[in-house]
């Protein structure tokens, strides 16, 4: 299958790579960056104007000021600039400049009133504009915010995947919970999806592994952020790679082919596919059960959720996940999924086909 950033005009057989540093702190830095790139396979070079900080006394970018060197850094090494908006005056600035390609970030992302704001600044525009997946994990919200771009009339958008905020013990800065970017391609198979496995590692030792994953994955681009000290940088230092490395890391990545002609592969999938009728009969035959329970509980005026019941089936589950060599993650998921169409089913038998679960729009 072919790269889907051909359809903007890159002629590639390999993933789009866009990368630069975090923040455009300085001319002198930029530029520096972006010459070290030049021998690189560096498509589009990125850098930060304006950084939404969590805290108002970290560095919040250059501003306005700083376009005019990222661009002229741009144009030394004949490569288009990206640079991420988040205000209608941000857009303005940027077309201003002449700036190739814009990016809202995922904290803008998750307000759909701030991406209108963006929408309609862009409308009448022809520029190409990259939409980040919101900060927590809402398939619909990151599928709204590119609806909004639409919009206006842009007609090249591409997605960024830069992972999700969590309270969980990890390794990683935001976790990349892949099932969801899956779900965006199944929602929007024509549009471009880009990993950022700087903004989901947060570390550097771990970019190329994260970036391997997506490209495994079938990912069609990647954004990595570069710096020559990073040890040094501004903003997000831990997570910046040098231009050397971020070099030998695109050597080193596995392209994956997206066509199967493999014999023994093909036989597998057959099998999977039998399984698969398997698994969807007990689950029917399972859920013919429930609508029995659920009839008993009607008559007998019992609540359908039962909280406690349900707590015992997923622990009994959880027991054998490890032997059965399935993440603990996946058992209480699978049967969650499960529990919540018995409880959706008994509900139509307590209160009529009508019954459905509600949503939250």
């Amino acid at each position: 299958m072919k790269n889907r950033f051909e359809n903007w005009g890159f002629q590639l057989n390999r993933p789009l790579v866009i990368s630069g540093p975090c923040s455009v702190e300085s001319e002198e830095q930029v530029m520096q960056v972006a010459e070290a790139l030049i021998n690189s396979d560096v498509d589009i070079l990125r850098g930060g104007i304006w950084k939404p900080r969590t805290r108002p006394n970290s560095f919040e970018g250059n501003g306005e000021k700083a376009l005019p060197w990222l661009k002229r850094a741009g144009n030394a090494i004949n490569k288009p600039v990206a640079v991420e908006v988040a205000t209608p005056k941000h857009v303005e600035s940027c077309l201003k400049e002449g700036i190739d390609y814009l990016w809202i970030g995922a904290r803008t992302t998750v307000n759909p009133f701030a991406v209108q704001e963006i929408a309609d600044a862009l409308k009448g525009v022809d520029i190409p504009v990259f939409v980040k997946n919101p900060i927590n994990p809402d398939l619909k919200l990151w599928l709204g915010a590119i609806e909004r771009i639409e919009g206006a009339g842009i007609q090249k958008i591409g997605a960024i995947h830069r992972g999700f905020s969590h309270f969980t013990e990890s390794n990683l800065r935001n976790i990349p919970f892949w099932p969801i970017a899956i779900d965006f391609r199944k929602e929007r198979p024509e549009i471009p999806l880009v990993n950022d496995p700087s903004h989901i590692a947060g570390k550097r030792d771990f970019v190329f592994d994260v970036a391997q994953q997506a490209l495994d994955l079938g990912f069609d681009g990647l954004m990595i952020e570069t710096h020559c000290n990073p040890d040094e940088a501004w903003s997000d230092s831990a997570q910046q790679v040098t231009p050397e490395a971020f070099t030998k890391m695109t050597v080193d990545f596995k392209q994956r082919t997206p066509e199967i002609h493999d014999e023994d592969i093909e036989q597998l999938r057959d099998a999977l596919h039998q399984l698969d009728d398997i698994i969807v009969d007990i689950i029917s035959e399972r859920m013919g059960v429930a609508r029995e329970i659920g009839k008993l509980k009607k008559a007998q005026n019992i609540a359908i959720y039962q909280p406690k019941q349900f707590k015992n089936a997923i622990e009994y589950q959880l027991q054998n996940a490890d032997d059965l060599q399935l993440s603990k993650e996946f058992i209480t998921n699978l049967f969650t999924a499960i529990h919540n169409e018995s409880v959706h089913q008994q509900g139509e038998i307590y209160h009529g086909k009508q019954f459905a679960d509600f949503d939250e729009d």
